[in-house]
């Protein structure tokens, strides 16, 4: 079988994409409403950055456009977990790390095929030492979570993994 002819036969079949989607060439539109914040601790942009993670994301990795209300697919979700958790004791019931995690409650609608639509709890993440503070370490640790969230999303909505 040659190259062009593969290209044909993968093409044909109009769900594969090589970006790594599995979405219908029937969806066009994604809608990413703002995530809110429902969690005492965090800053207070954590849901704006989220919100413009997943935009970013779904413009890069997928051909559909992201319109303000009304799109095909609808993303919109809250922060429901920003917390700081001691893990890996030592010898003297100490915590060898501090972990900072966030998780995230995710509402999905596909209007096209509604078996697809979910509301699921996403979490990810990161540990530091336990000689170092959560202020001093939030900067980098929190970018890094929430892109992990944003492909998580993505990989359930869009890949369908």
């Amino acid at each position: 079988m040659t190259l062009s002819s593969t290209l044909l036969t993968v093409s044909s079949c109009g769900v594969y994409s090589f970006s790594g989607t599995t979405l219908s060439p029937t969806i066009k539109t994604v809608t990413i409403n703002n995530f809110t914040l429902q969690t005492a601790g965090g800053p207070a942009n954590l849901p704006l950055n989220l919100t413009e993670k997943l935009k970013e994301y779904y413009q890069r990795y997928t051909n559909l456009k992201v319109i303000p209300t009304g799109g095909d697919m609808a993303l919109e979700g809250t922060v429901t977990g920003y917390d700081l958790i001691a893990v890996a004791p030592t010898a003297n019931d100490q915590a060898g790390l501090n972990r900072l995690q966030i998780t995230i409650q995710v509402r999905f609608t596909n209007t096209k095929d509604d078996t697809k639509s979910f509301d699921q709890a996403f979490s990810f993440y990161k540990d530091f030492p336990q000689n170092q503070t959560l202020s001093q370490n939030e900067g980098q640790l929190v970018p890094l979570i929430l892109d992990q969230l944003v492909l998580d999303v993505f990989n359930k909505t869009a890949a369908d993994w």
